[in-house]
């Protein structure tokens, strides 16, 4: 696909992204992913809860819960209980991954990954790089 018509697509499917995070019940940073494979969204996720638990995610000193799913987490975890996988496909996501994610998105062979926002420790994007996985900054304000 053309460099300029795969800029409007990432654009479509980081705002796609950005309404996702919109469904989080977490006060202090709302994230969303889109997991793209041949053009087709596969998957989806955004920060929050583990099933069944309330939909709280910071505690009583407005600290974030050790056991609340990161939204790429979410939408990785998602294609593992259906019948497609993630080998080959973008991740669009809001914030850049952290580290813990990053493995994740490695090991579920993901290659390429779009964010908005870099996360304030960028291990993860340097883990990412180093494993091949081609990363895309699109700021917020150009999609």
């Amino acid at each position: 696909m053309k460099k300029k018509k795969q800029e409007k697509y990432d654009r479509a499917y980081l705002r796609m992204a950005q309404e996702w995070g919109k469904l989080s019940f977490c006060e202090r940073k709302q994230v969303g992913a889109i997991i793209v494979k041949d053009r087709m969204i596969i998957s989806d996720g955004y920060n929050g809860t583990p099933t069944g638990f309330e939909n709280q995610c910071e505690d009583e000193k407005g600290d974030t819960k050790w056991y609340v799913l990161h939204a790429e987490a979410n939408a990785i975890l998602k294609v593992a209980s259906s019948t497609q996988s993630c080998d080959g496909a973008t991740l669009y996501i809001t914030l850049s991954p952290c580290r813990e994610c990053s493995k994740l998105i490695h090991q579920s062979g993901i290659k390429r990954v779009v964010y908005q926002v870099a996360y304030k420790d960028d291990s993860g994007l340097k883990f990412l790089a180093k494993a091949g996985v081609t990363l895309e900054y699109l700021p917020v304000n150009e999609c």
